[in-house]
């Protein structure tokens, strides 16, 4: 019976779905959502609070700020929480209101940016106001989760591991994009241990991530309108680009047979069952992906029908309704 005292404390690192009965492809789905944070980015907000503290940035008297379109900002108003500190979470339109809601609720300052950068998305602005908000003197500390060697160690030393255990023959592993802390941290492990798996990172189509052209994106979570600077292309096999159309008729694909999952892990299955098909047809490879979160928090929007039809159009022309 595991007894905590800090939520932090608490995680389910080695719960997988097998997916085959539901996209009829080989494909294990580590399930990340299974924390009082509610997704895999618990484990990168705690490393990094934790290097700050022992470096001394961060005391008593700071103030956490960070960039964040919701996971890693309900991770930080967790752990700002249980520690007694102050924490400012800079957002954007696209944030889930549900996700502001849980922040508020754990005590976080939240303010949304609605300015876009040159590329036509908000985290050029959210980088900007949060660079501001330090420039202005008090106790603001940045994490700074883009650049933040603590993000991908984070994976490194916990989520790459664990999955090397439960999967020693493991050959092909799908990480979604977003900050690339997860898919960095991963795909560090398995080159450095030399172990023999294709990393194959999943994005969003409109993302610059990876030189792809930007658009219009709509669901939170994997994606950037600016190249996060912990990219290092050198130590990924290959990148997968998902519409998110194809991201939300895969979450519901997921619904319909009672995992109700949030848009980054649609974007991984559809991605990763789309390069299945391509690289290994008829062929059953050992496959993992990682579901960032579950989908409670995406019940105003990718579950949403109004949403839906105002963003997408018609939601039967993609959920095959």
């Amino acid at each position: 019976m595991p007894i905590i005292t800090s939520p932090q404390d608490f995680n389910v690192d080695d719960l997988y779905v097998d997916l085959r009965h539901v996209i009829e492809r080989p494909l294990y789905l580590k399930c990340e959502g299974f924390n009082f944070a509610g997704s895999v980015k618990l484990k990168a907000a705690a490393a990094m609070v934790e290097a700050a503290e022992r470096e001394g940035a961060l005391t008593p008297d700071s103030i956490i700020v960070e960039s964040s379109s919701g996971n890693l900002g309900i991770a930080l108003s967790l752990i700002a929480a249980s520690r007694g500190l102050r924490f400012v979470c800079v957002t954007d339109p696209r944030c889930n209101p549900a996700s502001m809601r849980v922040m508020r609720a754990l005590g976080a300052e939240v303010r949304v940016v609605s300015g876009t950068d040159a590329n036509g998305g908000y985290l050029g602005g959210r980088i900007e106001y949060v660079r501001e908000l330090c420039a202005s003197g008090g106790e603001y500390v940045w994490l700074n989760q883009y650049a933040n060697r603590n993000n991908w160690l984070a994976h490194y030393r916990g989520t790459a591991p664990s999955i090397d255990r439960e999967f020693p023959d493991l050959e092909v592993l799908f990480v979604g994009a977003g900050t690339t802390g997860t898919l960095m941290g991963c795909a560090r492990y398995f080159r450095e241990h030399d172990r023999p798996v294709t990393i194959v990172a999943v994005d969003a189509v409109g993302s610059v991530t990876f030189g792809g052209v930007p658009e219009r994106r709509m669901v939170p979570g994997l994606g950037t309108s600016s190249r996060p600077a912990l990219v290092d292309e050198s130590y990924i096999d290959d990148v997968v680009h998902v519409p998110e159309t194809d991201t939300i008729a895969a979450v519901h694909a997921l619904a319909a047979r009672g995992f109700l999952f949030g848009g980054s892990t649609g974007t991984v299955v559809s991605g990763a069952s789309r390069w299945l098909d391509e690289k290994y047809p008829g062929e059953d490879p050992v496959a993992v992906a990682i579901a960032p979160d579950l989908g409670e928090r995406y019940l105003d929007s990718i579950y949403e029908e109004g949403w839906l039809r105002r963003h997408f159009g018609d939601p039967a022309a993609f959920l095959g309704d």
